[in-house]
């Protein structure tokens, strides 16, 4: 049994988020599996999303400026009902290709991590997309719900944390497996203007970050820069709109990605 799980609270993305990233899932899964939201309200969630309440913490999730720290109730000896290894899955991921291998790769008890490409100079791991045994994070939430605090303000992202205290040591999906939006399908400008963003050939998953959603990836749009086209987009700079330096106001344009709007739908 394949166990997928996400978590969801507040109402940042809601049941939308949901329901898409289920259907991903279960057009690229071999069953049987299991797709588990572990959220504070079910409503509007299709049938076949399992819910189930919030694992119960003890201590205060930290406030910071980097980094967000709620997905350390996971991290507990005990997860809902389910037993064994799960696939957590971020909410604002697409899923592009087979997961099958992603429960495959490595050992079933070992902790197994997206590669993080944005800092090249460190070994980092990405938990968007990320491998664990049930249990196998406790050590972390005793180390943390000890001070909270300080290991925020210490590791900064918990991604960070997770890759460098998960008990025995983390392993790496291949690279190719998960793709970052930004980084790896996003052109390059000048190409930006002439050609939608790529999916990578082998990329099983495709994860969001850096302000920019599924959604703008639908509109072609980077994030708040809401210009309606590559030649309004220019223009701008000329009518003092633009943002930041001329280079950053060139390089933060996309156009439509049909590709995205196939995958991340129900």
């Amino acid at each position: 049994m394949k166990q997928i799980i996400c978590i969801n609270w507040g109402t940042k993305y809601g049941p939308r988020y949901v329901n898409r990233l289920y259907a991903g899932v279960a057009r690229n899964v071999t069953p049987p599996f299991r797709f588990v939201c572990f959220c504070d309200d079910p409503s509007g969630m299709r049938p076949e999303v399992e819910t189930q309440p919030l694992p119960e913490i003890d201590y205060e999730i930290p406030r910071t400026r980097t980094g967000i720290w709620p997905k350390s109730r996971l991290w507990g000896a005990k997860l809902g009902d389910l037993s064994g290894p799960v696939l957590f899955l971020d909410l604002d991921v697409i899923v592009t290709g087979s997961l099958d291998p992603l429960f495959e790769y490595g050992a079933p008890e070992k902790v197994v991590l997206a590669r993080n490409p944005s800092n090249l100079l460190e070994k980092l791991g990405q938990t968007s997309v990320f491998r664990f045994p049930v249990g196998g994070l406790l050590p972390l939430q005793e180390r943390f719900k000890a001070d909270p605090q300080a290991i925020a303000e210490t590791y900064r992202y918990e991604q960070r944390f997770v890759t460098r205290e998960a008990p025995g040591g983390p392993e790496f999906y291949p690279r190719a497996w998960v793709a970052h939006f930004r980084r790896d399908c996003r052109r390059i400008f000048p190409l930006n203007y002439l050609l939608a963003p790529k999916l990578p050939r082998d990329a099983r998953v495709v994860l969001f970050a850096g302000h920019l959603t599924p959604q703008n990836a639908i509109e072609g749009r980077y994030g708040d820069y809401r210009q309606p086209s590559a030649r309004a987009h220019i223009a701008a700079l000329w009518r003092g709109k633009r943002k930041g330096s001329v280079l950053s106001h060139l390089r933060h344009f996309i156009r439509p990605s049909p590709w995205v709007a196939e995958n991340w739908r129900e």
